[in-house]
């Protein structure tokens, strides 16, 4: 029978229930437990198969709702739910009671009285955030990244608002063809389905910003808000009826369509998000954050509508950007150059849009030639967004240590003359949010083991001893078990859609087995990451997997960009070994990875498997979330696991370096063979008489007390506080304390660079004697070098003159080491002693024969480091 016409029926809730909407309105359920199984709670079946709260009770039947209204039970969980959330959104945490002075001083600076509890400190600008699959603005690991900081931000108090792109399809969903090709679709997710409100100002209309593009056009940019706990989301969406359909789509998919797609995506989100931002506090009577946190380059254009802010209030265009800088920081998330994004000179150029007098119609005012200075790299018809981005921020960093030292390396080029030690970009080891990725059966163990303590703040866990073995062990086998039932039910699905029928199908549900050593992987699918490295000898993976007394499964998930022909083949490649009858028992890719499926493959692997080409690894954080569900690691030394202790806490494969890629992964993956078959397998099936390895249960709880506290996000938080937002907070407050300071540094700085030429470094003298390779001094006494200096036209406070001392080679007579390389250097710095001398007092204590160099560099209270001057002279051997 065919319909005459349709009803819609919009869901109805009880008042006395509407408690449940602010509950469900605050991404915090989708990391507190107590608050998500009240929701579970209302409806098992329905909440399983729906994607959130608010599609719960979207999609409830309104008698369903009328009896929990009427159920005293329920509505009084409920409303100690919304008491529970009023206090932790109301209670001074960490922040509050550790910079106290962050709103003091804000209050008395502006007098104002009628504001939140904290001013914003940082606005974080990301181009996704994964906080959960029900808000579908995120892809991968950046994406999460981004949502655990807001998370561990709220859950410390932070006074951070978020900002990205509300993407009307997100990112595409996965699927298999029947030849194992990867298939991309997108679903639409208008906002009225989504856990997003309307941004209003006080009168209640819904606020909008604006932003010029080409061809006289202006975008307007409708702004929504996601509340993650205590901090406000603020998303950007395109679509709305004021813009023609081109334009309307820019915020349609996320890392989707061409060059010039992107740029616009990253227009919207740099300078409209600034506005954005404006728009939010100005509605709600709080300050203006004066430090802007850019998440990768793709943000790099809100430094250009910082500028022109600045220069709106009177400001040049050098003193804008001076003031644009202190307040800025970078974070670069890749040692890949393939993942910076590079666009053509002249397209940007057009879209920052060049008007009559040379200025910017997009951030009018600007220098449409400095946009293109501040992007410009060593082709000179490319703009960088990652140069951008470090041009604009006077303090920038790396994911991990390892990281921080290739990206100085890798952006040396921007610092001319110092080595890449001495390279302005610092590290913040990545982390990830404990309550989001820990399994339910982790909770108790994680209590004992941290000993009670707030594991948001603990920087250990001083309980190992705390948590039995036969705990550990069930709650491993637990986590197992729900993994084999979830990849079941998946690779089910995905043979499915392949095109087997039913009947084909019961193999599906015996895939895997929940008593063997599971083995995990998961990661977005690029070359450097090595998805099928484990398939350099597959047949030798078929033994591994098919052992008879001590099997090994692998579960592997990831996605390759659209349009990364070469991640797809490898993908390809993978899924038809996969397919092979001899191993898909114990070889299984699951399709669609996200969120959801990640909780479910960190929790439920007993080893996590990382086996990148090193150093290309910028951090990872897969490997983290296992860490605290008990897993341990398999992993090149690359990433967050370099800076880790390693001995007992799990293995690593052995790096070989190489010119010849082939050479080098045929060896490593023999190494990983190796260890999987004479170590790995063999601690994980010798049990004893109560069925426990002993030895692999001693392994998890060192590695899940010693590991864990320091891969938390909530240690990476309080690490950018303390090392980034709060000096960048201090320094913008510096050079924006009156009309006249700003222009002073330019001034200041412009006179030292004219002046630079004729700074010169002659006579190094030692102990008033010249120094030479016949210089000797006794161990363990101290002696002075000195150096003349001529300044010219600077003086003594402009600059710092540095003696750096360190190890030298030398030849086999004692002598030489003139010219050779430091090593193991300490930098002194020189005191002037008058009439263009300097001087230094050197201790000694170690016999051997050490080399120095000497140099000049630019000091000012307004520089956080020499090098973004470019400006340094040495003293020539």
């Amino acid at each position: 029978m065919k319909a005459t016409g349709t009803v819609a029926v919009s869901y109805n809730i009880p008042s006395a229930l509407e408690p449940l909407v602010r509950l469900a309105m605050n991404l915090r359920w989708s990391w507190h437990r107590p608050t998500r199984e009240l929701f579970e709670g209302i409806d098992p079946d329905l909440w399983s198969r729906v994607n959130g709260p608010m599609a719960l009770l979207h999609a409830s039947p309104r008698s369903t709702l009328e009896a929990l209204a009427a159920d005293e039970d329920f509505v009084g969980r409920m409303r100690a739910a919304a008491d529970d959330l009023d206090r932790y959104l109301q209670d001074s945490l960490w922040f509050q009671d550790t910079h106290a002075e962050h709103q003091i001083a804000d209050v008395a600076t502006t007098g104002a009285t009628n504001r939140m509890p904290t001013d914003p400190i940082a606005a974080y600008f990301s181009m996704e955030f994964g906080i959960h699959p029900s808000l579908p603005i995120y892809s991968g690991g950046l994406g999460v990244l981004a949502g655990d900081h807001l998370k561990s931000a709220s859950d410390l108090g932070v006074p951070l608002i978020g900002v990205g792109l509300l993407y009307s399809n997100g990112y595409f969903t996965q699927a298999l063809s029947a030849d194992g090709w990867q298939e991309e679709s997108y679903v639409e997710h208008p906002p009225a389905a989504l856990p997003v409100q309307k941004l209003r100002d006080g009168s209640g209309t819904h606020l909008h910003v604006e932003v010029d593009f080409p061809d006289n056009r202006t975008v307007t940019v409708a702004l929504w808000v996601a509340q993650v706990g205590r901090v406000p989301l603020i998303l950007l969406d395109t679509d709305v009826d004021a813009n023609p359909a081109e334009l309307r789509g820019i915020t349609d998919r996320l890392y989707g369509g061409d060059d010039e797609h992107r740029v616009r995506q990253e227009i919207i989100l740099g300078v409209g998000g600034v506005r954005a931002v404006n728009a939010f506090c100005d509605s709600r009577g709080l300050m203006r954050p004066r430090v802007a946190h850019l998440n990768e380059g793709h943000a790099g254009f809100l430094g250009l509508e910082r500028i022109r802010e600045r220069m709106d209030e009177g400001s040049s265009f050098d003193e804008a950007l001076a003031m644009t800088r202190a307040g800025s920081v970078f974070t670069t998330h890749t040692p890949v150059p393939a993942g910076i994004d590079r666009f053509d000179r002249e397209m940007v150029r057009r879209h920052v849009d060049a008007g009559g007098d040379g200025t910017s119609r997009l951030c009018p005012g600007v220098p449409v030639d400095r946009i293109l200075e501040l992007g410009a790299e060593e082709d000179p018809n490319r703009f960088n967004m990652a140069h951008l981005g470090l041009r604009l921020s006077q303090r920038a960093n790396g994911v991990a240590r390892l990281h921080g030292k290739i990206s100085r390396e890798n952006f040396r080029g921007l610092y001319p003359g110092y080595e890449p030690d001495e390279v302005p970009i610092g590290s913040v080891t990545n982390g990830v949010h404990l309550p989001t990725w820990a399994h339910p059966a982790m909770g108790p163990i994680i209590e004992k083991v941290s000993g009670g303590a707030d594991v948001a703040v603990a920087d250990t866990w001083d309980h190992p001893e705390a948590a039995g073995d036969a705990e550990l062990w069930a709650a491993r086998n637990s986590m197992r078990a729900d993994l084999v039932d979830v990849a079941r039910a998946a690779i089910h699905d995905s043979w499915r859609h392949r095109g087997l029928d039913e009947a084909q199908l019961a193999w599906t549900r015996r895939v895997l087995d929940p008593d063997t050593l599971t083995v995990g992987f998961a990661r977005r699918v690029s070359t450097y990451k090595r998805l099928t490295l484990m398939l350099k000898d597959p047949d030798r993976l078929r033994e591994i997997l098919l052992a008879p007394d001590r099997p090994v499964q692998f579960v592997i998930a990831g996605k390759a960009h659209p349009r990364d022909m070469g991640g797809k083949q490898l993908m390809q490649e993978l899924i038809r070994f996969a397919d092979d009858a001899g191993v898909r028992d114990r070889f299984l890719f699951l399709p669609d990875y996200d969120l959801e499926l990640a909780s479910h493959l960190v929790s439920g692997a007993d080893v996590w498997l990382n086996n990148p080409i090193r150093p290309q690894e910028a951090s990872g954080t897969s490997g983290m979330k296992a860490v605290m569900n008990g897993g341990l690691t398999l992993s090149i030394s690359d990433g967050w696991w370099d800076e880790m202790p390693q001995e007992g806490n799990g293995w690593t494969i052995p790096t070989v370096e190489s010119h010849d890629p082939g050479y080098r992964d045929q060896l490593e993956s023999q190494a990983l063979y190796d260890l999987l078959e004479q170590e790995i397998a063999p601690m994980f099936y010798d049990r004893d008489s109560d069925g426990i390895p002993r030895a692999w249960v001693d392994r998890i709880r060192a590695s899940l007390t010693t590991l864990s506290p320091k891969v938390t996000s909530t240690r990476m938080l309080r690490d950018y506080v303390e090392g980034y937002y709060r000096p960048a907070d201090h320094a913008s407050r510096l050079i924006s304390a009156d009309d006249d300071t700003a222009r002073q540094f330019v001034n200041w700085l412009a006179h030292v660079k004219q002046g630079w030429p004729n700074v010169t470094l002659t006579r190094v003298r030692c102990d008033d004697e010249p120094v030479g390779p016949g210089t000797r001094v006794l161990a363990g006494k101290d002696f002075r070098v000195c150096v003349d200096v001529e300044l010219g036209t600077l003086a003594d406070e402009d600059v710092r003159v540095e003696a750096i001392v360190g190890d030298v080679d030398v030849d086999a007579d004692g002598e030489g080491g003139v010219g050779a390389e430091l090593s193991d250097t300490a930098i002194h710095v020189m005191e002037h002693i008058g009439q263009g001398r300097y001087s230094a007092t050197i201790r000694t204590d170690r016999p051997g024969t050490f080399g120095y160099a000497v140099r000049v560099v630019p000091r000012h209270q307004l520089l956080a480091h020499p090098a973004q001057t470019g400006l340094i002279t040495y003293l020539e051997a």
